[in-house]
């Protein structure tokens, strides 16, 4: 087993942003989220539910509401899994969170219920979701606005989809408050320790929940369990798209794919067993040319002549009299 814990399997990233006790690394990730753009102050978790079982394709998502130093309220939805058509579901999400709020001030006296408190979704995705090509990029942060203004319209609901393998920087090179929330968290899996305690005190916090040795005997089984759920939630999800199995498009691309690798892949074998013949013939040819010139070299024929029988270049002939 690893030292610390994968943050990206559901029990992991509930661990270290989904309880009471671990709220103030939340605060901090957040924050340096939003780099300056507001600040908060407390948060409080929406619902208390279990950990979705492996069956239960949303994955670990909750709701936080959030409350700012001047007194502004939103509510952050946190979500770590890949699931097909991931934008479309993630949108579905958020405006569930919205339509909620207005459910809730039905049972009112005095309803109110257009008052809605923001939403944004914050996507943590240590993966790059191929068919979604409008994330292209580490950091794609998406609000409403007017076509041809670049004024928010509203800012009742806001997208952050951060794609961790876009983040190539090294160690030395994190510089912000933020890269070092997502080198740590990339690459957690794999470290000794936990970098940048010195710089920034809640890392200790960090490394102290996310260590394995401090971890129960419970709390070990649900981390294996989790981790497990989610090996075998991609596993799954792998050989569907191979065997063709599951229907809808996300499928289709995928098998798409399977075939234009395949193609790909004879295309190239015999691109390349034709560019190795011709660089063999060529080879063989240069090294025919090589032995024929030594020997007329050998027998005192003048280098210009046998620059032309040869084909050779004047500098190959020096060299073989060197």
């Amino acid at each position: 087993m690893s030292k610390y814990i994968n943050p990206f399997t559901d029990w992991g990233f509930k661990r270290l942003f989904g309880q009471e006790f671990s709220k103030d690394l939340l605060i901090s990730f957040l924050n340096d989220l939003f780099e300056g753009e507001l600040h908060i102050k407390d948060v409080t978790f929406k619902d208390k539910e279990l950990i979705p079982s492996s069956k239960n394709i949303r994955g670990s998502i909750f709701d936080i509401y959030c409350e700012t130093d001047d007194g502004k309220h939103f509510i952050v939805e946190m979500q770590n899994r890949w699931v097909p058509l991931f934008i479309n579901r993630s949108i579905c999400y958020a405006s569930e969170a919205i339509a909620v709020q207005r459910e809730r001030e039905r049972t009112k006296d005095n309803p109110t219920l257009y008052q809605l408190v923001p939403v944004y979704t914050v996507c943590l995705m240590n993966y790059q979701p191929k068919e979604e090509t409008a994330i292209n990029k580490f950091k794609t942060d998406v609000m409403l606005r007017e076509k041809k203004s670049e004024i928010a319209f509203t800012d009742k609901l806001r997208f952050i989809y951060i794609s961790l393998p876009f983040f190539k920087k090294k160690q030395e090179e994190c510089v912000t408050d933020f890269d070092k929330w997502i080198y740590v968290l990339k690459h957690m899996e794999v470290l000794e320790r936990i970098p940048f305690t010195a710089q920034k005190k809640i890392f200790e916090k960090l490394a102290q929940l996310a260590d394995c040795r401090n971890l129960d005997s419970e709390e070990k089984a649900k981390y294996n369990a989790s981790r497990d759920a989610i090996d075998d939630y991609y596993s799954s999800l792998v050989g569907a798209w191979i065997e063709g199995k599951s229907d809808g498009e996300v499928v289709g691309k995928a098998i798409g794919l399977k075939k234009g690798l395949a193609e790909g892949m004879k295309q190239g074998m015999a691109q390349g067993m034709k560019q190795g013949m011709k660089q063999g013939i060529e080879q063989g040819e240069m090294s025919k040319s090589i032995s024929i010139a030594k020997k007329m070299l050998a027998s005192g024929m003048p280098q210009s002549q046998v620059i032309e029988m040869t084909g050779l270049s004047q500098e190959q002939v020096q060299k073989l009299l060197s």
